[in-house]
């Protein structure tokens, strides 16, 4: 079968000929229906050698939708043919975060060959994906795996990020969505089925915006226009930052209301500002990493109720890393997604 591979550090994927893999012991095999790409996975490739201990070539693509095609020895808990998702972060299994259902906060990490599906294990850039156990299946029913394979990712990120800090928004208070791309178009989603706050997004691209007001933003800006003057006197309670550079840190600093959150989920690699005068007291900012595998249940959950809509563009498993340099020049509206 096909795949598209990371084969060195700093350097573009290739799609290579690999063998059909075969599922072990507690293992499942899944055909792939869809997989996304993302844009963590393009900072996957700029990493210098050494970044982490993953072993080369492994296959990319951590949002994934299929169906079970075959089960490995003492496997359970799944059926042949069932329509699921895989859960991107693998973690042990049995320490006191993965038992939680918070397998990208695997407390033994650092000694495993891999972060997860696509980050050092093979992913779903292929026609087929060995999954290490039925935990890490989610079923969706009746939904498009097209649009579904998203939810793993550009979906649960957001939801993650947003979950804890739903308290904040009262009535009569904004949240800002800095950036909106895969996640940050299901962020807006989110805030509109889940708070009663105004929502305020913000980005560059025309067509971005145009997506943002379609999915119940309040108002769309331009980089360059006043956001404060959206927030009002007072500031933003939340703002969810899918950018994560300098300029877009500053700019959530600048207007944040006292006592407010920022959740830097993007990889941009900027620093945030701290001094006195710049942030309003209590400020507080936090990094939230992927998502934990009872709220990806949650996530598929608000799908199947339609509270969710992911945009797509359907790619073949051939246009892959086209689509990736599609996604580096920022022309991808929404998520791009892989049908092998």
């Amino acid at each position: 079968m096909k795949a598209v591979q990371l084969v060195r550090w700093q350097a573009e994927p290739e799609l290579r000929e690999v063998e059909v893999p075969e599922p072990g012991p507690g293992e499942v095999l899944v055909k792939v229906e869809a997989a996304g790409l993302c844009h963590s996975d393009l900072h996957v490739m700029e990493w210098p050698e050494g970044t982490f201990s993953w072993e080369l070539p492994f296959t990319l693509g951590h949002e994934n939708a299929g169906t079970v095609a075959a089960l490995g020895p003492g496997a359970s808990g799944v059926e042949e043919g069932d329509a699921v998702l895989v859960y991107g972060p693998w973690g042990c299994g049995t320490c006191w975060q993965c038992a939680r259902g918070a397998e990208n906060l695997c407390e033994r990490g650092g000694d495993r060959r891999g972060k997860g599906c696509g980050l050092g294990y093979d992913g779903g850039l292929a026609e087929y994906l060995v999954v290490p156990s039925p935990r890490l299946l989610v079923p969706i029913g009746d939904l498009d795996p097209l649009r579904a394979a998203p939810l793993t990712d550009a979906a649960l990120s957001p939801y993650h990020a947003l979950k804890s800090e739903l308290w904040r928004l009262r009535p009569g208070t904004t949240a800002v969505v800095i950036g909106v791309g895969g996640l940050g178009h299901v962020a807006v989603q989110l805030l509109r089925e889940l708070s009663p706050a105004r929502i305020v997004a913000s980005d560059p691209r025309e067509r971005a915006r145009q997506t943002a007001l379609a999915h119940g933003a309040d108002v769309a800006l331009d980089a360059t226009d006043d956001v404060r003057a959206e927030t009002g006197p007072v500031g933003a309670a939340l703002v969810l930052d899918f950018v994560g550079t300098d300029e877009t840190l500053a700019l959530a600093a600048s207007i944040l209301a006292p006592g407010a959150h920022v959740s830097a989920v993007g990889l941009g690699g900027g620093t945030f500002p701290t001094q006195m005068g710049r942030v309003p007291l209590e400020w507080s900012l936090a990094k939230p990493s992927w998502g934990t595998l009872p709220e990806l249940h949650e996530v598929v959950a608000l799908a199947r109720s339609g509270a969710l809509e992911i945009e797509v563009e359907r790619l073949r498993l051939e246009d892959a890393i086209e689509g990736y340099e599609r996604l580096r020049s920022g022309a991808v509206n929404g998520r791009a997604v892989v049908v092998p």
